[in-house]
């Protein structure tokens, strides 16, 4: 197969094609880890001297220093940065019905919103996959009512939980048709619903409460045009046939933290969603070697990457603890064996064969 653009591999792999090679790519990666591998890179340079598959942007949100560390943005979200690259909503506006009835929203179509997409677009349409960070049904409803809050109001107060949902999927499929309009190709929703053991909330309180409009989201976003990846990590068997249900393109990142194993994932379920995940970044990458890095990637790739609709990463991003080098093998891995169509042969034992045989 003659090589594609990044744009077309991911584009392929989502459809659940056989691009030329896996696709690679990750939702942050620490600015130490890219500052040990190349020195003075920002994000965009990184993914362009990388060869990274997909570049990542979310629409431009206004907010104004309220303390050390902490910002408030349009929503009236307090957000605090700690150590990593993401920042922690530590404070929300909405508590009560009240509130809520009170609430306006930044506007999705204000002038600007959409800059850093527009750049983008304008640099590398056609060559990289461009994609957009937008929420579903969770986030965004923790952030504005604050993490335990939520969880009060899904168990304690329906009608209030159920309001703050239906404005999360509101916004966020007007969010998606401008992103659509501006010329993005996928949006990823990072709302995470499960611990390691299990969802944060019961199987039958997702069910009534954000399944319709997990739903509805994922339809307004496929009605957009665009393509679709639904992140969670954690422990999501529970929940999982709603979270395939409302069809979002592929699902990541098959967390085996989780308990989640990707080949029984593409077996099960790999001829209607694309996977997209999953190299341990909880125990492999930042505290084993090389070795091991090498070995569990290609476990991935020969668990699912035959037939297409497989994108390698991290099990969710790199963060600051992953080994730079780690880091690389993995990046390697892929290069390596990555390339359609797949030849890697039976499962090695632990501690088999040499770091990149």
């Amino acid at each position: 197969m003659a090589e594609l653009t990044s744009a077309e591999r991911v584009m392929r792999a989502l459809r659940r094609e056989e691009p030329d090679r896996v696709p690679h790519f990750e939702w942050i990666i620490d600015h130490r880890v890219r500052e040990a591998i190349l020195p003075g890179c920002s994000m965009e340079e990184f993914t362009l001297r990388m060869g990274l598959d997909a570049i990542l942007t979310a629409p431009d949100v206004a907010r104004e220093q309220v303390g050390k560390n902490r910002w408030r943005n349009e929503y009236g979200i307090v957000v605090e940065k700690g150590e990593e690259e993401h920042v922690v909503a530590v404070e929300g506006p909405i508590q009560t019905l009240d509130d809520l009835k009170n609430y306006e929203p930044p506007d999705p179509h204000a002038p600007g919103r959409f800059a850093s997409l527009d750049k983008l677009v304008a640099r590398y349409k056609g060559k990289l996959a461009i994609g957009v960070h937008l929420n579903d049904v969770f986030s965004l409803p923790r952030n504005l009512m604050g993490f335990q809050n939520f969880l009060l109001a899904l168990a304690g107060e329906p009608e209030l939980a159920r309001g703050v949902v239906d404005l999360s999927v509101e916004l966020n499929v007007e969010y998606a048709k401008e992103c659509a309009r501006r010329g993005a190709d996928f949006v990823f929703t990072g709302d995470d619903y499960a611990s390691t053991e299990r969802p944060l909330m019961s199987p039958t309180c997702f069910r009534e409460i954000l399944y319709p409009g997990l739903k509805r989201v994922f339809a307004g976003f496929k009605e957009a045009g665009l393509m679709t990846i639904k992140h969670s990590d954690g422990n999501i068997r529970p929940i999982l046939d709603m979270i395939l249900d409302a069809k979002p393109d592929c699902l990541d990142p098959i967390d085996p933290a989780g308990g989640l194993d990707m080949g029984e994932m593409k077996r099960q379920h790999g001829a209607s969603v694309a996977l997209k995940g999953n190299v341990d970044c909880i125990h492999t990458l930042p505290y084993g070697s090389v070795e091991d890095v090498v070995r569990e990637t290609k476990e991935v790739i020969r668990k699912a990457a035959h037939g297409g609709g497989l994108i390698v990463s991290s099990s969710n991003s790199i963060f600051s603890q992953v080994k730079p080098g780690n880091y690389l093998a993995m990046w390697n891995t892929i290069r390596t064996y990555g390339t359609y169509p797949i030849r890697l042969g039976p499962m090695e034992p632990s501690g088999a064969g040499p770091a990149f045989g």
